[in-house]
């Protein structure tokens, strides 16, 4: 296996627990507000299935790279749009459920979502700027 072919993946992990320890710390912190309880999904969860979804869009590109560099960007934009469509399937429930605490959950969910749209956007940028 080439670390140097697959160095994406192992970027998109270590940023990913950075970003869910600092998430964790902020419910960590919030231990005993009940606005931070009851969530349809757990964090982790949500974490494992945006990493997930990110690992795999990073392989993808990783592939289309090694056939042709210039169609990166193109792939970049659908797995995004299909990862989109994805997501709204997972957070369809979240936003029918009776908690009261919805607006935080659905506030939580997209951070997540966002925070990763950032992570596999800076690891696509990269990519693309490494034209080896």
């Amino acid at each position: 296996m080439n670390f140097k072919k697959y160095r994406p993946i192992l970027e998109v992990l270590l940023l990913s627990v950075v970003v869910y320890s600092v998430h964790k710390l902020v419910f960590f912190l919030n231990e005993g507000n009940p606005k931070f309880q009851d969530f349809h999904f757990p964090i982790e969860t949500i974490y494992e299935f945006f990493f997930i979804c990110s690992v795999i869009i990073v392989f993808i590109l990783i592939k289309v790279k090694e056939k042709n560099i210039d169609n990166v960007g193109y792939t970049f934009l659908l797995v995004t749009f299909i990862k989109m469509g994805i997501s709204y399937a997972v957070l369809s429930p979240i936003l029918h459920s009776g908690n009261p605490n919805v607006k935080i959950e659905k506030l939580n969910f997209f951070v997540i979502f966002a925070l990763f749209l950032t992570i596999e956007t800076i690891v696509t940028a990269r990519i693309l700027n490494n034209k080896q």
